[in-house]
């Protein structure tokens, strides 16, 4: 076959190239579309079959991180609101047995033992020594004037935090 191309001319050539293998290629088409259309369809399909599982799949597992997450939302905040409506049914008074948050400072040193004034064991704020000026603040609010009074003894002579001193002097004035 290559024999025969060899013996052809440049005019032959261009005239296969530009003529006839357009025309061929046409009656072919007619032919052959059909079932290359057929073929892309069927790949295609498969194809958005592959895709439409692994879009399933990802919502399911979406849709159960999404439900642990609300959970753990739920839980703390029906946590919060329960340690909230226990300090408002007790007068203001926090509640005893929830548990301190760590302070956004992290670990600090022990406090120092006290210079003057109440121990901590005797605040009307419990585990006072653990707490962050940001917890203090909201539970003095429900103190009497002695127990604002040791408190500031208190945090004066140990950790002197100008917020809690500063929100003493504040509920100790006058109205």
């Amino acid at each position: 076959m290559s024999g025969m191309a060899d013996e052809r001319g440049p005019i032959d050539l261009a005239a296969d190239f530009l003529v006839y293998a357009p025309v061929g290629f046409a009656i072919a088409a007619r032919e052959l579309l059909p079932d290359l259309a057929e073929r892309g369809r069927a790949y295609v399909d498969g194809q958005v079959a592959v895709a439409r599982v692994v879009g399933q799949v990802a919502v399911k597992q979406g849709q159960s991180e999404a439900g642990k997450v609300l959970s753990q939302v739920r839980d703390q905040v029906g946590g919060a609101l329960e340690q909230l409506l226990r300090s408002w049914a007790s007068g203001g008074e926090p509640a005893t047995d929830a548990p301190a948050s760590p302070t956004a400072a992290g670990p600090t040193a022990a406090p120092a033992p006290p210079t003057s004034g109440p121990g901590a064991a005797t605040l009307a704020i419990p585990e006072y020594d653990s707490l962050a000026a940001s917890q203090v603040l909201p539970r003095l609010n429900g103190l009497t004037a002695e127990e604002l009074e040791a408190v500031r003894d208190y945090e004066a002579s140990h950790r002197g935090r100008r917020t809690v001193l500063g929100k003493i002097d504040q509920l100790q004035r006058p109205a």
